[in-house]
């Protein structure tokens, strides 16, 4: 049995793993798909104060709490950046950590300026369109009943947890590392890594699992994703 944490990206909560959760219990093992402070089930908790240090708390909280160990941590996204600085701190808990279409950005860097998104007023970053034909690559898998799902239950992300650079963190020197690429082809991967693109300046001796489909394998590509996550457990 493997201990299984997942930490999605923006505006999804812990719902979103909901069938990659079924599968991996389906195989025995025991998993925790992880809201972070802010969003949908806990999005009474959104407010200026909610960044990036308070999401990487709420995964050291919850694997301290709950008393976990050899876990693996799983991050989506923006779930990459917390989840690298919280393995960090958690590293003698840590048995392998799994970015999904994500990774360690370099030390400095906010999520905001990854996405070239300007920044925009409130305390909130609105969701993004659902609309496949408009965006085609990150979209791609999604069916009409996911787009759906996802124009339904998106909630704002907390706009100080883009804009906080990330501290001290985790790369795959130092804790053992899968990276599942879903919206890079392999070649472009290999070349942005010799390159030092920031995209991958943590993953220089990660693996490397390609599953092509859309930036929400969790949703586009359920199955598959937790088949891949099972093997590295």
């Amino acid at each position: 049995m493997t201990t299984y944490v997942l930490v999605s990206g923006l505006w999804l909560g812990g719902w979103a793993w909901h069938d990659v959760t079924a599968a991996l219990r389906g195989g025995g093992h025991e998993v925790f798909p992880l809201t972070l402070t802010g969003v949908a089930d806990r999005s009474h908790l959104l407010g200026p104060g909610v960044d990036l240090d308070t999401h990487i708390e709420d995964i050291v909280r919850l694997v301290e709490t709950e008393d976990l160990r050899d876990v693996v941590l799983v991050g989506h996204s923006y779930g990459g950046m917390p989840v690298s600085a919280a393995a960090l701190r958690l590293r003698e808990r840590i048995a392998r950590v799994v970015y999904v279409d994500s990774g360690p950005l370099p030390e400095g860097t906010t999520q905001q300026s990854m996405s070239g998104e300007p920044a925009g007023p409130g305390d909130a970053v609105p969701p993004r369109e659902w609309d496949a034909g408009a965006d085609p690559v990150l979209l791609a898998g999604l069916d009409e009943a996911a787009l759906t799902l996802l124009r339904t239950r998106s909630t704002p992300h907390p706009r100080a947890s883009v804009e906080q650079p990330l501290g001290a963190r985790a790369t795959s020197r130092e804790l053992p590392t899968t990276l599942v690429a879903c919206t890079f082809p392999e070649d472009q991967i290999k070349e942005m890594m010799a390159a030092g693109h920031p995209f991958f300046a943590g993953l220089t001796e990660a693996e490397v699992v390609m599953l092509p489909t859309g930036h929400w394998p969790m949703l586009s590509e359920p199955v598959a994703l937790a088949r891949i996550l099972e093997q590295r457990g």
